[in-house]
């Protein structure tokens, strides 16, 4: 029987992947693995998470200044090299091979090498990341004002507010009705991403009815997943803590079953562009502004059942006191479940939006990346509100993408966020929106 459930549960977490079963891109880059005493790893990207540059030439050299090897990256920005000598080295794009209208962004000083390369440590047995950032070729540091800068962060700031939101609005009420912290809500952001890549890149189908069919089969996983795991689990009295590490187990199952059926490269979704408007100081692209307006009506709608319908009242009663509603009348396995499907349905739009308009595509840990944000989100808005979620989001997104023209380089503005985070708990450790709990 404990078998035939974890096969079910599996099945309905990977039978939306078979629509996009096939050979692994060709293009992705070949990964360099350490060894002690043998060989030292030099693994960056180009660009940035969000936006990666694939198919430029890297250029390695030596100490002396010698080339030593030449690397192109694959769609999702990365190069690999490995080196047989610890030592310094340095790091340099050829400029040549860079897209039309960028060129490389000159290191910061402390990592500055000759003819703008990145001077990089290498040792044996480690792998270290340069930063490799991209620039247009007309950016004038006097001409562009920093009010510019920050009018286009704070647009980019609400665009990935809203998409957080969209994901940690589920992530929030299943905490809130169930106790549970999901660490495989995530997978669910890239099981959405990855269907979509399925039915719109392999199948051809339009892509708003692609984002439509991939919102309900997400929507159907999470079903499956409270019928034949969660709802049995409760039902054996099993803790939040054992809960919690079920979930840890099957956000790795999901991960590694993306990477067997996609592949480890990134996909996209759609191939052709859109376009971009431009505003003032502020330029986005027409495929962003739509996924805004998508993620603000769902989130609309989410409040609204949450405030105005039976729906919405029966879950507001179990997340304040399962036994009290089911003593009411109240069916608390039933909207339990309810609400593992909106927030699958929810998770698997987030990721499609993302997938177009964030990432540039899918990669089997995109979900692993944004699950942080996704935690700082409803933990800093409040845990188990859905309206602290939201609000949570929107800080997130605003401070994610702010850090960048107040001085955080690349990646790192994402630990700006979790920086932002951990000061306001101190503060008020009950999230924005959240109640005080008593503590004794």
């Amino acid at each position: 029987m404990r078998k035939g459930l974890v096969g079910a549960l599996l099945l309905s977490l990977l039978v939306p992947l078979l629509l996009l079963s096939g050979s692994p891109s060709a293009n992705a880059a070949t990964l360099c693995l350490p060894k002690p005493d043998e060989t030292g790893c030099i693994s960056g990207t180009v660009g940035s998470r969000a936006e990666p540059v694939a198919g430029v030439d890297v250029v390695l050299r030596d100490a002396e200044g010698n080339d030593v090897e030449t690397v192109t990256t694959a769609e999702d920005g990365k190069f690999s090299f490995a080196v047989s000598e610890a030592g310094e080295y340095f790091v340099v794009l050829d400029e040549e091979t860079l897209p039309d209208g960028l060129e490389q962004l000159p290191p910061r000083s402390a990592i500055a090498g000759p003819d703008g390369s990145v001077k990089v440590a290498a040792k044996l047995g480690t792998s270290v990341s340069p930063i490799v950032e991209v620039r247009s070729e007309d950016y004038d540091a006097g001409g562009e004002s920093f009010t510019d800068q920050i009018a286009q962060s704070v647009v980019n700031g609400l665009r990935l507010g809203l998409l957080l939101a969209l994901a940690s609005l589920g992530l929030s009420l299943i905490y809130g009705t169930t106790g549970l912290s999901n660490f495989a809500h995530a997978e669910q952001v890239t099981l959405g991403g990855m269907v979509a890549y399925g039915l719109v890149n392999l199948a051809g189908i339009n892509l708003w009815l692609g984002i439509v069919v991939t919102t309900v089969i997400c929507a159907a996983s999470g079903y499956l997943q409270d019928r034949l795991l969660w709802q049995p689990l409760r039902r054996r009295g099993l803790g939040l803590t054992q809960l919690m590490i079920v979930t840890i187990g099957l956000a790795l199952a999901a991960q590694y079953a993306y990477q067997f059926f996609v592949g480890a490269s990134l996909q996209k979704v759609v191939v052709r562009d859109f376009g971009t408007t431009t505003f003032g100081p502020v330029t986005l692209t027409n495929l962003s502004f739509l996924a805004m307006g998508v993620a603000i009506v769902a989130i609309a709608v989410v409040g609204y059942v949450l405030v105005r319908t039976r729906i919405g009242q029966a879950t507001r009663a179990v997340s304040d006191n399962p036994a009290l509603a089911a003593a009411s009348g109240i069916d608390v396995d039933k909207i339990i479940r309810l609400v593992w499907t909106a927030a699958a349905g929810l998770a698997g739009l987030a990721g499609v939006l993302y997938a177009l308009v964030i990432s540039n595509g899918i990669r089997w840990d995109t979900g692993m990346q944004i699950l942080l944000l996704l935690f700082a989100a409803v933990t800093l808005g409040g845990l188990g509100t859905a309206f602290g979620a939201f609000v949570g989001s929107i800080i997130i997104g605003l401070v994610v993408e702010l850090a960048g023209p107040l001085g955080a380089p690349g990646d790192l503005k994402y630990a700006v966020a979790l920086g932002i985070l951990i000061v306001l708990l101190l503060v008020r450790p009950q999230g924005i929106l959240g109640r005080a709990e008593r503590v004794g």
